[in-house]
């Protein structure tokens, strides 16, 4: 200890060697030290930090997993080298600020807090390279890991921040443990949100209801787009025109939403679309006007089985046909609504082991509705639109073959 002392002083020795007053030659040899402790603090942080990433870059070449690339990414050598410059210091700060007692206590506190700070700081970026990680395994990959990494850390957080306390008061840690009891309430009020939304997470992931990727409508939020992320705090959807709607996480428990995996995860995606039909064009069909619907490929067996059918029943109740409101007769509608089964199960992009169906709705003042029910072997939404364009392009242009109507306005009311 002797020898420390004595090598310290040599600068101060010197000063008043050349009559230098003592109080001016104390300060003149402290930041003499205080420049010899900086270079070699330098010089220590420029090997460490080259060593230890050295060595990580090493062990990142010789493994199979990318894990340590998301140590490298996000600097967990670069913090861990910081460690042995914070060492030094600690074990220099006597000999550094010899006959500055004051000053010594100050950078002991000072430094412990910043070694608590460090830690931390080393703990996040190693968080962080977990969630990274994770988030490449397909198994983990939809799952609400930023959430769980959140919880961690601010738990590591909560964890610094006692010890700081306690580092700058003297108290022992379960000293605020005990205060923090009797404010509980006010605690539970601040972290509200926190809670309930790590609570509402583990809910979310346990039931599996939503999913990275997973597309989803939340009408009362505007919300109409795929999840891009799921935290602590909110879920992030990127809407369909690009835009960013933020949705507390416990929202999504509280209040109802739609999910379109279930869609996306079937064999087809649904179209279900009406054509409004005058109902002034419906009439029943004369012989000379089945005769040319014959003419439809589709419709061809079809109108002769419903003819036969038809003239088997009128012929058993003696029914006098030529009033076309006696007894059974077809109609253009009817037809058209064959057709259009018959239409759909022979186009290809029509799943036809699901539902296929063309249905009468409630007539309204707008027209008879004609509802086209089924399901599309493509779910990608660009195609899907192209598929349904096509199907109704076909059936709007198909209308005056069966002497019927699309419901307008007329133009005058417009």
């Amino acid at each position: 200890m002797t020898t420390i002392i004595r090598l310290h002083r040599i600068f101060y020795d010197f000063l008043i060697s050349v009559k230098i007053p003592s109080f001016y030659s104390e300060i003149l040899n402290l930041l003499f030290l205080t420049v010899i402790v900086c270079i070699i603090i330098f010089i220590l942080n420029y090997f460490s930090k080259r060593i230890i990433s050295k060595i990580f870059k090493s062990l990142s070449k010789n493994t199979e997993t990318n894990f340590d690339d998301y140590l490298i990414e996000n600097k967990v050598p670069v913090y861990i080298a910081k460690l042995i410059p914070v060492l030094f210091i600690y074990s220099a700060i006597p000999f550094w600020f010899f006959g500055f007692e004051i000053l010594i206590d100050y950078t002991f506190l000072t430094l412990q807090i910043y070694l608590v700070l460090l830690i931390v700081w080393i703990v996040r970026s190693i968080l962080r390279s977990v969630k990274l990680f994770l988030k490449t395994l397909d198994s983990l990959k939809d799952k609400p890991i930023e959430s769980f990494i959140q919880v961690i850390l601010i738990f590591v957080w909560f964890l610094a921040i006692l010890n700081i306390f306690s580092i700058v008061t003297g108290k022992e840690i379960t000293t605020f443990l005990a205060a923090m009891g009797a404010l509980s309430a006010v605690i539970l009020l601040i972290f509200k949100d926190t809670i309930l939304g790590f609570v509402a997470s583990i809910q979310l992931s346990s039931n599996d209801l939503i999913r990275i990727g997973d597309w989803i409508t939340m009408k009362q939020y505007g919300a109409d787009g795929d999840v891009i992320e799921i935290n602590l705090n909110s879920v992030k959807i990127q809407n369909f025109d690009k835009t960013i709607t933020t949705i507390p996480t416990y929202k999504l428990i509280s209040d109802s939403f739609k999910n379109w995996r279930g869609m996306s995860e079937s064999d087809g995606r649904r179209i279900k679309r009406s054509l409004l039909i005058k109902g002034s064009s419906i009439k029943f069909l004369d012989n000379q006007q089945l005769q040319e619907l014959k003419k439809i490929k589709l419709l061809e067996t079809v109108i002769s089985a419903k003819e036969k059918e038809i003239k088997i029943y009128n012929s058993n109740l003696d029914i006098d046909n030529s009033i076309l409101v006696n007894g059974r007769n077809l109609t253009n509608l009817g037809l058209f609504r064959n057709y259009i089964e018959l239409y759909l199960d022979n186009t290809s992009n029509i799943n036809s082991e699901m539902t296929v169906m063309c249905r009468q709705l409630t007539p309204t003042p707008h027209g008879i509705p004609l509802e086209i029910y089924a399901f599309s072997n493509n779910k990608v939404w660009k195609d899907y639109e192209h598929i349904m364009s096509d199907i109704f392009d076909h059936l709007l242009a198909s209308l005056n073959f069966f002497h019927l109507e699309l419901f307008e306005y007329p133009s005058s009311l417009k």
